[in-house]
């Protein structure tokens, strides 16, 4: 059982029957809610975030309003909300590049200290992905053309250093292919390059599972450990040979470091019962993304947890820029 599934279990019961707001709780909130997305519009995380948002809207009753910030490997989000006022009224989407990047270089903010952990939500199902006049009909024929003309394959992905890149990097350096890894600042613009032929391929999520189902688009492979059940005939990583390889990239909600405790309570109590909202819970099956909720306490471990391993990576990588 995964560590979100463990976690999951032993709260699933408060999600299904929140108690009472109290008496802070109920002052807050009094006005709009901002949620910052590190990300363009149309991509997998702005159509799930806008969903949360309305779902949120409903359980405060108060607007919930998504801001997309896109760019700087999606940490700008991060960014504001590190240097925010912590009044409750920002909040932004934490990534796992968001945590990664101030690793990796100077940053202006510690992820290790300067948020206030909400809750985590989901993480990604990546896959790659060819337009359908694309002449690879498999992963193996696009890495078998690769080999065979060395440095003129263009693999997309979401942005530099995020997860998806990482992985595109790990994948090229096991096949010992040598590819131009080519990012953009998210999955939107990506598919633009994928669909105009600019570019071999690109990593992406699922969100553009109805372009595959109406012929524009084909998925070579998916990163997680089971088949997608929406896309039975797409190969894992892991049946492709490349052991140990199973990818997302979770995320979370952060608030600026130093809020009310029972202001960021009355965060998490509102964006648990819209992480557990139908509507929200039937865009999250449409994009093949589990729920994977964490409390305040429970999320701020992971991150920490997270801090750790994603530091082991970039040594082993040989990431590190500074």
């Amino acid at each position: 059982m995964s560590q979100f599934s463990r976690r999951s279990a032993l709260v699933a019961a408060g999600a299904l029957s929140m108690p009472a707001l109290g008496r802070a709780q109920a002052r807050f909130p009094d006005r709009p809610i901002s949620l910052l997305v590190p990300f363009p519009a149309g991509g997998t995380t702005d159509v799930q975030m806008r969903a949360l948002a309305e779902a949120a809207t409903r359980a405060f009753g108060q607007q919930v309003i998504t801001e997309n910030r896109p760019g700087a490997g999606s940490t700008l989000g991060a960014q504001a909300v590190a240097r925010g006022r912590p009044d409750g009224y920002t909040v932004a989407q934490l990534t796992l590049p968001a945590i990664r990047l101030p690793l990796m270089q100077r940053m202006a903010y510690d992820p290790a200290r300067d948020f206030t952990p909400i809750l985590h939500l989901t993480g990604y199902t990546f896959t790659v992905m060819v337009r359908a006049e694309s002449p690879f009909r498999t992963w193996q024929e696009l890495v078998a053309d690769a080999r065979a003309n060395r440095g003129r394959h263009r693999w997309g992905n979401t942005g530099a250093n995020g997860t998806p890149h990482l992985t595109m990097i790990e994948i090229a350096e096991r096949e010992k292919l040598e590819v131009e890894h080519i990012p953009f600042r998210g999955e939107a613009d990506a598919l633009q390059a994928v669909l105009g032929g600019h570019i071999e391929c690109s990593t992406a999520g699922t969100a553009y599972g109805q372009l595959v189902q109406d012929g524009k688009l084909r998925f070579l492979n998916c990163w997680t450990r089971t088949r997608i059940p929406r896309f039975p005939d797409v190969p894992t990583l892991l049946e492709l040979g490349y052991d140990g390889m199973v990818v997302t990239s979770p995320y979370g909600l952060v608030a600026p470091p130093g809020l009310d405790p029972a202001i960021r309570d009355a965060l998490h109590a509102g964006f648990r019962t819209a992480l557990h909202d139908p509507q929200h819970v039937a865009t999250l099956e449409r994009l093949d993304m589990p729920v994977e909720y964490l409390g305040p306490a429970d999320y701020a471990r992971f991150i920490q947890e997270t801090i750790v391993a994603e530091g082991r990576r970039i040594e082993r990588l040989g990431l590190r820029t500074g």
